[in-house]
């Protein structure tokens, strides 16, 4: 079950339970090198104990799901409703790992524009955990936040784009809010 309570009754707020297939990645394999590099990229401190031979990672296969929106908002939702299936997931998962890289190495400055202004996260030192075709996952420390893209991608190749066009986005409402020109104080930003 997923949601995000707030005060009062956690009945009262929205709620999805998922129902799931776990099924174990076999050791070795390209699906599980794959999924403990992203795990590792989410929990750096996981690379002590990931590659021990009593570590298993599983994926959750969704099956269906109940969506409780709040009184008279009840959805039964379907495989499909949830999952992205398109050649992009495959794509950039190719690419994933050297973007990863890339930014950060050479665009810290960005990646906390995207966690400032776009996951409105505080503190500094966050970087990118992974992307997929809705989005980023970021962090600093044990601190995750989430960024979704203005629409999700259709190709890996609009990536770049997108991540370009998030950063002046975000550079400028900044700007615009301390009173400051987007032209004279951004950072060049070539990824």
């Amino acid at each position: 079950m997923l949601g995000e309570p707030g005060k009062g009754d956690p009945l009262a707020y929205p709620r999805l339970t998922l129902v799931c297939r776990a099924a174990r990645f076999e050791r070795g394999s390209g699906e599980h090198a794959r999924a403990e590099r992203r795990y590792v990229n989410r929990n750096p401190k996981a690379k002590l104990y990931a590659g021990l031979g009593d570590f298993s990672i599983f994926r959750l296969e969704p099956q269906r799901a109940s969506l409780n929106g709040g009184f008279g908002k009840a959805y039964q939702l379907d495989q499909s409703d949830l999952l992205t299936n398109a050649p992009i997931i495959e794509e950039l998962a190719a690419s994933e790992q050297s973007a990863i890289d890339h930014m950060n190495a050479d665009h810290l400055d960005a990646i906390a524009v995207y966690a400032q202004h776009f996951a409105k996260a505080s503190g500094n030192g966050w970087s990118v955990a992974g992307f997929d075709a809705d989005g980023m996952d970021l962090v600093s420390g044990d601190d995750v936040c989430r960024v979704f893209f203005p629409q999700p991608l259709a190709a890996a190749r609009e990536l770049r784009h997108v991540l370009v066009d998030m950063a002046k986005a975000g550079r400028a409402a900044v700007d615009a809010g301390t009173g400051l020109n987007y032209a004279e104080s951004k950072a060049t930003l070539e990824i």
